[in-house]
């Protein structure tokens, strides 16, 4: 019988043994104020085709999930290969116009969609779910585009790759 240690209790540890699973990235954005605000997240993933649901995590503390969190639509946009650079973007932290160089189109329902991902979906919030020091937002999918011909960015091991 295999016998693994306990969980550590440091973050650098957690960090590491999450980092070996690779996920993609998605934008999450809406419109505020008629400005774009948005975040990343890695935490992305499909939870229902009927109803069709989606899932991503936001910190507890995050202020900018605070400001998304009450908009009626939300844009998740699948970033591609060469997206990197805005996905780092949309991480900053502090106030910072993380849409500065970034295209972007807006739905008339407000949700904001990255130029050039993968793939994009128009998303209301229909439930969230407290965990640890992080809320479980789930998804509504009202609308969908995909650009296959566009490779998505992977996120493994704390650094962006492409697939081979």
């Amino acid at each position: 019988m295999v016998e693994l240690p306990r969980v550590p209790e440091d973050e650098p540890a957690l960090r590491a043994a999450y980092s070996r699973f690779p996920s993609g990235v998605v934008a999450v954005a809406a419109l505020a104020d008629g400005k774009p605000v948005g975040m990343s997240a890695s935490s992305f993933t499909s939870v229902s085709l009927d109803p069709p649901l989606v899932s991503v995590n936001a910190h507890v503390k995050s202020a900018t999930w605070a400001r998304l969190a009450g908009r009626p639509r939300l844009g998740l946009s699948v970033l591609s290969e060469d997206q990197a650079g805005i996905c780092r973007r949309l991480a900053m932290r502090g106030p910072v116009d993380r849409f500065a160089g970034v295209s972007w189109e807006a739905s008339a329902s407000g949700a904001v969609f990255v130029e050039g991902a993968t793939a994009w979906l128009e998303c209301e919030v229909v439930q969230r779910v407290p965990a640890g020091d992080h809320e479980i937002i789930v998804l509504r999918l009202h609308a969908v585009a995909t650009s296959p011909e566009r490779p998505p960015l992977v996120f493994h091991a704390s650094e962006f790759h492409r697939l081979a």
